[in-house]
């Protein structure tokens, strides 16, 4: 599975976030989310703050037992001003705590796979801060860059999550839309190097799995890395080249359909 460097990730947390925070408050508070329909941006803002403080915590106090979760979210500031200074503190917050000590410590991991939980929600941080803040850019009409190398993990996480084995538990709807009978899709990243950008699906019977291969499959969509995993979050749409540069080649429905059922894992 592709990961990246924990210090690299860490980094990544806090500049995404800072531009998520600069792109929030060009767009405006209550300026609309095109990309998450139905929320604004202050919306955009508290969830993000939120999640990071959460998981923070939940890393800072080494928590293995879901029930003691906690139950407190952290308030957003109501003057927009000081959005910024907070998204700051929580990026900087849950960065902490993943320490290089914290990575490999007992902590509960809701995939139930076999990543240590640190590395998991750090995953899952990386996560938030790069698509929400992409989200927060398209509300700006702002670019949003994205490397390679953090898309083709996120890539990697993303797929993770939808074949792990609590998706089901989590995900009923999604865990059986992506079942199948060996119909296989093929994502391949054109600017990254080996198999850190090939993923190659198989929908089973008794689920969807994944690797890091080049194989043939019913369907292959090729294109960057950021365009793919902005379609995979279904942020971009599969089949529009002037917005994505991505191609597909095969059945193009298949590719839909997984979009269709899956895309909200990273909603």
């Amino acid at each position: 599975m592709t990961e990246l460097n924990a210090e690299h990730a860490r980094r990544a947390i806090v500049e995404h976030t800072r531009r998520l925070a600069e792109s929030a408050a060009a767009a405006g508070p209550d300026a609309a989310v095109p990309t998450a329909p139905e929320w604004t941006i202050t919306d955009l803002v508290e969830h993000v703050g939120q999640t990071q403080n959460w998981v923070a915590e939940i890393i800072e106090r080494r928590i293995t037992d879901p029930a003691q979760l906690p139950t407190e979210m952290a308030v957003l500031p109501t003057d927009p001003r000081e959005w910024q200074a907070w998204l700051s503190d929580s990026a900087q917050r849950v960065a902490s705590a993943c320490s290089d000590d914290a990575l490999d410590a007992p902590v509960f991991n809701p995939a139930g796979d076999e990543r240590p939980g640190t590395r998991f929600w750090m995953s899952s941080m990386l996560n938030e801060a790069v698509v929400h803040g992409f989200d927060a850019a398209a509300a700006a009409g702002r670019p949003a860059d994205i490397d390679a190398d953090i898309a083709a993990a996120l890539i990697s996480n993303h797929l993770a999550m939808l074949t792990s084995p609590t998706w089901e538990m989590q995900r009923p709807k999604s865990a059986h839309a992506i079942r199948g009978t060996g119909q296989t899709l093929q994502w391949l990243a054109t600017d990254t190097t080996d198999d850190a950008g090939a993923w190659f699906i198989e929908q089973r019977p008794d689920g969807a799995r994944w690797q890091p291969a080049t194989k043939q499959a019913d369907v292959t969509v090729t294109g960057p890395a950021r365009s793919l995993l902005l379609t995979l979050t279904r942020r971009l749409p599969l089949t529009d080249h002037k917005a994505t540069n991505i191609n597909v080649d095969g059945d193009t429905d298949l590719a839909q359909r997984w979009l269709d059922n899956t895309a909200h894992v990273s909603g």
